[in-house]
């Protein structure tokens, strides 16, 4: 059976809209990449790690969250897969970076670089690549500060993106077409927008994987 992995920030994982920073909401179980998994039949390896970014370490959370030693580990530790789902760039929108979306298109192209290495591709047979540009986050509830300015900044990730993919011959999927950030923290999305997200990477990865 074909196996996905999907790889992301707190969305992937599954974390809930939070009304308070001390919530201690359960994870969402049928987050996105157990409903697009589960309508392709296939396996799937979940990556997903609340304040990941696409290149920076977190001077708060740690240097962990650099998205390039992430992608590195997780394709160097699991496999063989057959397609790799990339949705990051969200947590890169917060305040502190202080970084435009330009530099964060710039950066996701360097994790599909990394996918489409040599050494990589050779590690698992060949897989396919698929970026998806995450919807754009705006300031509201607890996250409201650290992420000023977020909503300014993203309006036009999603072309960046897909710049980004084109340049790479790369599918690419704009999740914002399909769902928004919950009004409740502007950042994380609620089961109904993790359902429908699953379903249309599922119609997305179809779709690609038949045009070959």
């Amino acid at each position: 059976m074909p196996r996905l992995l999907c790889f992301g920030d707190s969305n992937t994982y599954g974390t809930q809209p939070l009304p308070a920073f001390d919530a201690g909401l359960p994870r969402i179980e049928r987050r996105w990449p157990v409903i697009c998994a589960d309508a392709l039949d296939w396996d799937l390896t979940e990556e997903g790690l609340p304040g990941r970014t696409t290149a920076r370490p977190c001077p708060i959370m740690g240097p962990h969250m650099d998205g390039r030693i992430g992608l590195f580990i997780a394709l160097e530790s699991h496999g063989p897969i057959d397609a790799l789902a990339i949705m990051l760039g969200t947590n890169d929108f917060k305040a502190h970076f202080e970084v435009s979306a330009e530099q964060i298109a710039e950066d996701v192209g360097f994790l599909l670089d990394i996918a489409l290495s040599e050494d990589m591709q050779s590690k698992h047979g060949g897989f396919e690549p698929f970026l998806i540009a995450p919807p754009a986050p705006f300031e509201t509830g607890v996250f409201i500060d650290e992420f000023e300015g977020a909503k300014s900044k993203a309006r036009n990730l999603a072309a960046l993106y897909a710049a980004e993919a084109e340049k790479r011959d790369v599918g690419f999927f704009d999740a914002g077409t399909v769902i928004s950030c919950s009004d409740v923290d502007g950042i994380h999305f609620d089961a109904a927008a993790h359902a429908t997200l699953g379903r249309a990477v599922a119609d997305f990865i179809s779709s690609e994987i038949e045009r070959g």
